[in-house]
């Protein structure tokens, strides 16, 4: 199976790259929520470390204090609140520090022709880019296109939301390095990436396989992509064999007809 040059350095880039780092712009950005584990720490004060995980109603319990409400809220506003309520009759201007030791909360699903389909958490804000390295890249049998669907709300309506599809082309992403495609990912996204259609070139052409169907693939494309024809070749007599609701069928094949989903370009032999 032949592959695309660009196409493959950029599987390839996406493999080497390391998983985002835990910096603190990362996690300032973060909002936190249900199954979350914080690590707090106050200055001078060792007693009060704590690990807490945000509970179903996002509250955490804290020394001296109790339940802390911390869902919807970044690590810098958490900070805050705590050493305001421990300034509150218990400590004089403490310093606090929460550092997101478990991200759980915030999720997209991710499918499709993908090295690790599944789940990736969030760890702050994520670009599209940044999901598909932590997923481990697409495969080469990736299709051009990419679907990201999303609940966003109806407009004019605070409550009732509504599906919607971003559809990202791939080569815009990855081989033009079009900061467009490199979208935000919000959670509760699902990204598919679909399996890429094919057409098979058999015959007399110096490199038979199956090859990718881009858009605006033509007979004489796939025949040039499969290192064009033998010097034997009876390019004339050129035929595809495309598979119909009635069956296999034969087509005279013209250099300019566009290739369809699984056909076979075959390219017999010359008479003399």
């Amino acid at each position: 199976m032949k592959t695309n040059k660009p196409m493959l350095i950029a599987f390839i880039f996406l493999a080497t790259l390391c998983a985002v780092p835990l910096c603190e712009a990362a996690q300032g950005e973060y909002i936190i929520g249900e199954g979350d584990l914080l690590k707090i720490t106050v200055y001078d004060n060792a007693d009060l470390a704590t690990e807490a995980r945000v509970s179903g109603d996002g509250k955490i319990t804290f020394p001296l204090i109790g339940e802390v409400a911390v869902s919807d809220m970044t690590a810098a506003e958490v900070e805050k609140k705590i050493a305001k309520l421990l300034s509150q009759g218990y400590l004089k201007k403490p310093e606090v520090s929460v550092f997101i030791s478990e991200y759980k909360s915030r999720k997209v699903t991710i499918l499709g022709e993908i090295a690790r389909p599944g789940r990736v958490v969030l760890r702050g804000a994520y670009s599209l880019m940044e999901v598909i390295s932590d997923a481990g890249g697409i495969t080469q049998n990736a299709g051009e296109t990419l679907y990201i669907q999303r609940k966003s709300l109806k407009p004019g309506d605070k409550k009732e939301s509504e599906d919607v599809t971003l559809n990202i082309d791939l080569k815009k992403l990855f081989e033009a390095g079009d900061e467009s495609a490199n979208v935000p990912v919000l959670d509760g996204d699902s990204i598919y990436v679909p399996k890429a259609a094919f057409v098979y070139v058999n015959g007399e052409v110096r490199s038979p396989g199956a090859y990718k169907i881009t858009k605006g693939l033509t007979v004489l494309k796939a025949i040039t992509i499969a290192g064009g024809l033998t010097p034997i070749a009876g390019g004339s007599r050129t035929k595809i064999i495309r598979k119909t609701e009635k069956g296999e069928t034969r087509i005279k094949a013209k250099m300019d007809d566009l290739v369809q989903p699984d056909d076979i370009i075959l390219v017999p032999e010359s008479l003399f």
